[in-house]
């Protein structure tokens, strides 16, 4: 079983910035990915930002790529989503998930998720 406790959520101006951390705990996969992904209320979860366990990243949505990096720290099953420059329309629940080696960009494709946290910016 894995458990993923997200942090670092918050309200920031716009042009701020934030930092999210999700740290992954119990028996995850030897070799998986971990990723985010947001969702703003009546919108489908997108897609954000991943990485596998080697380090290759899967291309972030070309809404964020300039601005969002994501990263990991495989020793501790820790991601996280650093968010520069932040957008009045960037707000979302943002979530941390987990998925066997392979996954990509779809949601369906991650076997546990985090609760989310909430991202606001002021305009």
């Amino acid at each position: 079983q894995v458990q993923l406790v997200e942090s670092g959520g918050g309200s920031v101006q716009a042009g701020g910035s934030l930092r999210l951390s999700c740290a992954a705990s119990g028996r995850t996969f030897s070799k998986s990915v971990m990723a985010w992904f947001r969702q703003a209320p009546g919108k489908e979860r997108e897609f954000v930002a991943g990485l596998r366990w080697s380090g290759a990243v899967t291309p972030s949505a070309d809404s964020v790529k300039v601005r969002f990096t994501i990263s990991r720290y495989n020793a501790k099953n820790t991601v996280y989503l650093q968010m520069n420059s932040l957008k009045p329309e960037d707000p979302a629940v943002y979530y941390c998930a987990l998925g066997a080696e392979g996954a990509t960009y779809y949601s369906n494709e991650y076997l546990y998720w985090g609760q989310g946290t909430q991202v606001t910016v002021s305009s």
